[in-house]
This record gives structure tokens, sequence and C-alpha cells, in this order.
């Protein structure tokens, strides 16, 4: 039984092929996980979230899942995976599971047995439709790019639906059987051990009428949100669903993926009781400065800053409507963009930048996320050639690049620094050939000559990591937990907030988002709990370009 609640939580978010290799066969594993327990209990974090360590082809990296009861052999085995709850949990840290429910591998059982009988019982698990005018169903477009229909090897004028890559039918939510299958699935991993999941795509579990095309103008498939996200009967999966799961497990965490989600549907899969998610991430918190974008170019190589005054106004508006109903989920970056010190892009001073952000993201009212690495101050690195990114979608863009003249080095810079693999490479342990992560050559490689080493800043007391790690020792203080939020009305080059208790309880947290000295009223806050490149006189604050002040009245 887990003592954690929901806003006591601070989550690590661990990309299992990068983490650590116990093998060397250039894939990180979970023994490799288990092996550095010690060093993610030091860190001040206490739950564990695993991207999908599921057997897969791995055409998306393990989200294409052909068997959800089995641990991928890269990856290690069930034993493996036993030995690092027990351990985790000896040393009071939780573990969660990414838990893709909206679709399979089309190597899964399920859709193999679709594929092979149109009247087996698994082909109503997915979703079919006949096609039109000789064509898909409709011109809805998949987030991998192209169209969310493929032909169905057993009809030519039927198709099956994929929201992301072919190789990855959807489920059929609507189907009972699918449900029931789900939950024996989640069943089966509380059984071993484990505290939660992370709902991987839940929003897009329900789906409109197929026989609706997106109105446009184009003959190119349609992005069609409004038909595959969000809709309401998401809800009401969602809810019998999780209803269940705590039936099995009373005090279980759910951390839910609503990428799209507005912050009035964040209340609605967030509001208690026991069959809400506990908190959501959305990608709303970063709005995009597209100012450099080159429209006639495809985005998705083409790296966006993030756009100060939108992301304030954006922050403001979920840290207060959430007041009263959950908990925020704090976070920078993950596997699904680039790392954030790439997207906030500081032109000099990158550890000092990297505090800060802490700083300002992670002592707000709600729940840490921290991407692995983010802690060293890593960023995206520049892959060494377009087939590294999995996507052909940067295939495309290349092509599209290199007719305008762009140089192959600035295609592959550019395209790192916007693209999500990027920001997927090895952990750095220590300074030897392949960084401690393995002996041999990782799966993904690309040395940052520019971060240190977690051997290095362990013994360095000014190194991001024990900066990150005051920063988690003062966010189990009551006030950062519990305190209400109240974000200043300042220059887009200051983030400056309260967390306040009583009128006697209260913090202030002072960050300077530019690259110039800012200064800042203090008033009756005096005390110190933590600076980095500022400094306090009489009652006003200096900081330095990315400094960072924490005071208490």
């Amino acid at each position: 039984m887990s003592t954690l609640s929901a806003k006591e939580r601070m989550i690590y978010q661990i990309y299992p092929k990068s983490f650590k290799d116990s093998n060397d066969d250039g894939i990180g594993d979970l023994k490799g996980i288990t092996a550095e327990l010690e060093y993610l209990k030091q860190l001040g974090v206490n739950t564990l979230w695993l991207n999908p360590i599921y057997v897969s082809p791995q055409i998306d990296n393990g989200y294409d899942v052909a068997d959800y009861y089995q641990i991928d052999e890269k990856l290690g085995t069930m034993a493996d995976f036993d030995e690092l709850v027990t351990k985790a949990h000896a040393l009071g840290l939780d573990i969660i599971l990414d838990f893709v429910m909206n679709h399979t591998s089309d190597q899964h059982p399920w859709f193999q047995a679709a594929l092979k009988d149109k009247d087996s019982e698994f082909r109503n698990y997915y979703l079919w439709h006949q096609g039109k005018n000789g064509g898909p169903p409709n011109n809805w477009g998949s987030f991998f790019g192209g169209s969310v229909w493929q032909k169905d090897p057993l009809d030519p004028d039927n198709y099956y639906f994929h929201l992301f890559a072919k190789e990855m039918p959807d489920l059929n939510w609507a189907e009972p059987k699918v449900q029931v299958e789900m939950l024996k699935i989640a069943k089966f991993w509380l059984e071993h051990g484990v505290d939660g999941f992370r709902l991987d795509a839940f929003i897009h579990i329900a789906k409109a009428d197929f026989e609706q095309d997106m109105l446009a103008e184009s003959v190119e498939p349609q992005i069609a949100e409004m038909f595959y996200a969000n809709l309401p009967q998401v809800q009401v999966y969602l809810k019998e669903f999780i209803a269940q799961l705590h039936q099995i497990k009373p005090d279980i965490f759910i951390l839910g993926e609503a990428a799209s989600a507005d912050i009035d549907l964040a209340v609605d899969y967030t509001t208690p009781p026991k069959e809400s998610c506990d908190t959501v991430v959305t990608f709303r918190y970063f709005a995009e400065d597209k100012s450099q974008v080159e429209p006639d170019l495809p985005q998705i190589g083409q790296p966006v800053k993030l756009d100060i005054p939108g992301f304030k106004s954006n922050m403001l508006e979920w840290q207060k409507r959430l007041e009263g109903v959950s908990y925020p989920t704090l976070y920078w970056s993950n596997h699904d963009m680039p790392r954030i010190l790439s997207r906030f892009a500081p032109k000099t001073g990158s550890k000092a930048c990297a505090k800060m952000l802490a700083t300002l993201m992670y002592l707000q009212r709600g729940i840490p996320c921290i991407y692995y690495g983010e802690e060293l101050g890593m960023r995206s690195q520049t892959l060494g050639t377009v087939a590294d990114f999995e996507d052909p979608q940067i295939v495309d863009f290349a092509k599209q690049a290199k007719k305008k003249g762009w140089r192959d080095s600035e295609i592959l810079h550019k395209a790192s620094q916007a693209h999500k693999m990027a920001a997927r490479l090895p952990l750095p342990f220590d300074t030897t050939a392949y960084a401690g992560f393995s002996k041999v050559q990782p799966w993904k490689w690309s040395k940052d000559e520019n971060v240190a080493s977690i051997a290095e800043q362990m013994s360095d007391p000014d190194s991001v990591l024990n900066f990150y790690r005051q920063i988690l020792q003062l966010k189990q203080q009551q006030i950062f937990i519990q305190g209400r939020f109240i974000l200043e009305n300042t220059s887009s080059e200051l983030y400056v907030y309260r967390r306040v208790i009583d009128e006697h309880k209260q913090v202030l947290v002072i960050c300077n988002l530019s690259e110039h000295e800012q200064r800042y009223p203090c008033g009756a806050f005096t005390k110190v709990l933590l600076s980095q490149n500022a400094k306090v006189s009489a009652d006003q604050v200096k900081l330095a370009p990315y400094g960072s002040l924490i005071l208490q009245k």
C-alpha cells in the first residue's frame, strides 16, 4: 500500500532503452534501471514512470505492443521486472508503467487473427469501414503522416483504422470484450506490484462517425482531432476503467496523457472522486513562437522557440482553474518533444538556465515530472543521419529542405532541435567512451560535450544535478505542496510567483528568463531559501542572466 498522495508525488520519467545498459548490447534495460535506484532515491524523486517495456516490433519504440503480458527480451525478463519493483519499493520508490490503450501492434495475436478470418471474434476488437468512391472511407489524417486508413488484406474495398503508424491499428473500445481484456492486462501488472499507470493516448479511444469528411479543399489527408480526440464517450470508458482499477488497488496512481486537452477537459478528466485520473499531461502549456518557421517546409523539421508571454498565460490558466480540483503535472520535457534547453534556446549560460527553469517549474502548485537527464542539463543532440530519426516525415522534410538549398549539416541540426528522437539519447554516467551507459555504441548515439556526467556532477556542489536535489528537497515542504499559487504581473523577462498558505506563510519565487540582468522588489520577503546568480540588497533583488531566487517572509 503506497503512502503517497497524488500531490506528494515527484515523478521521474525513464526511457528504458536510453537509461542504462547492463549487458552491453547498446540498449538500456531493466537491470540497468535497478542498478541506479540509489541514484534516483538520492535525487529526491519518489515515483518512476517507465516508457513501454512490453514485447514489441519497435515500430514506435515500444508503443506498438505485440504482447502486453511479456517483457521485451531486449529489456529483460519478468524476473528482472519483479526484482526492479521489489528493490524500488524497498527504497520507497513507486513504479508506474505506460499503459498503451488506444492501439496494439499489427503483430498482436488479436490483430493477426482478425486479418486471417473475417468471422473471427477478434475482428471487432479493431475498427474497420468500407471505402468510398474507390478510396478510403474519409479524408482523416494520421498523426504519423498520410491517411488513418489501411487496406484490409481480406477485402480490397475495406479498411482498418490507425491513428498512428499503419502497423499500429486502433482498438475498438465500443466492443465490451476489449474493455474486459484491457482491465485483465492492468490487473496482471498490478499483481506484479506496479503502483499505477500512465494512460497513453487515452483521449483517442472514442471516434466519431467514419462517414464524415473533414472540410478541406486539399485532397491530402487532414488531421481531424475533432473526430478522434476528446469525444464525450472517452469519459464514459475512462471512468468505468479507472473505477474498476480502484476496486483492485484503492491507492493506485493514474497519470493520463491528454496531449491536446484544454483546461475544461483537464478538469473533467481529473475531478474526484475515484473514477478520474489523478493528473493529466497537456501539451498546451508550451505556446510557440513560429516567427522563424519557413511556411513552405514541413514544421516537423523546424525548431520553434518558446513564446514566453503565451506560456505565462497558459500556465496561469492551468494553475488557477485546477485549484480545488486536482494538481497539474509540472514538466518541461518528455519523450514526445525536444528537450527544454533546446526549445528555450539560451545563447549562453545554459547551466544557469537549467537551474532557473527547474526553480520556475517545479515549485509551482503541481506534480513534478522530470524527464531523465534533465537533472543534468541535457539538450537534444544532433543525430548523424536522417535515418536516425526513424520517421518518414523527416525524410520528406529533408528532401524538401535540400531542394531549397539547405546543406545536409543544417538539415540534421535543425531537425534534431525540433524532433522528439534527438531527446532520447543515453544518460551520461561517466567520462568513458560511451559515457558509462554501455561499453558498446548505444542504439542511438551523439555525444554531448557540453553536459557533465553524473559522476562529475555528483562531486560538484554547483552542478545542475545538485541544484535539482535542492529544488526537490524544497518541494517536500508543505507550502510548496499545499500553498496557493499567485503569478505576479511582470514583464515577459521575469516569471515571479508566490506560494501562500496564509498571511504569515508565504514564499516568493523570482526567475529571470532573459540573458540580461533584471531587478525586482522583494518587500517583506527577506529570508533566502535558495539562490542562484542572484543577490538581495535592501528590498530589491538583482538577478544575473537566468538567475533565480526563492525568498520567505
